[in-house]
């Protein structure tokens, strides 16, 4: 699925290098990431290297202002040519994996699948929060309270959004999305 055109777009590139071809992959990586940030709309360029020993895989997180303009680098003449340039380096092809908005949510780590349909991302997303938005506020009332805090209308709704959103990213939907992910993918 892609990314709406004004939402900005991130892509995460994964390159597994054969064990004996880092340094002609980092001489490699010099080429291309001019070309990379010099595209329209780029807004970012990371690297996360390999742990010597562990792993030989590199991965590449670049994000763009717009879908349109992160398709039209991944789409580049520039980048197929130094991607089939690098292709004999790897041990497995050029992977890579687009996201925006809150797809991030919907990928359990590791996944090969790519992003659900979004009425599926809907109902997930409101049978997980509708259960959040109506315990939450039941839990920080008491909480202020017991804090001291005033009772004023904007702090509890600081409050409590700000759990519900700490609880979707780093609890609910992690474990939500791996135990339905059969369904979700399907």
């Amino acid at each position: 699925m892609e990314p709406a055109a004004d939402q900005g777009a991130t892509v995460v590139i994964t390159h597994r290098v054969r064990a004996d071809k880092h340094a002609e992959y980092e001489a490699w990586l010099q080429e291309i990431a001019p070309l990379c940030k010099a595209a329209p709309g780029h807004l970012d360029w990371h690297i996360v290297r390999p742990i010597a020993g562990l792993t030989e895989t590199y991965t590449v997180i670049i994000r763009f202002d717009t879908a349109a303009n992160l398709r039209q680098w991944m789409e580049s003449p520039a980048r197929a040519q130094l991607i089939n340039k690098v292709l004999p380096l790897f041990v497995k092809g050029d992977d890579f994996f687009v996201s925006s908005g809150l797809d991030f949510w919907f990928t359990p780590a590791g996944a090969q699948a790519k992003v659900p349909v979004r009425w599926k991302q809907y109902l997930v997303t409101w049978s997980a929060i509708y259960p959040l938005v109506m315990g939450v506020p039941l839990l920080i009332a008491p909480l202020m309270q017991a804090l001291g805090l005033p009772e004023q209308r904007w702090l509890s709704t600081l409050a409590v959004t700000a759990t519900v959103v700490f609880l979707m990213v780093y609890v609910v939907m992690p474990r939500y999305t791996k135990l339905i992910k059969r369904w979700l993918f399907s």
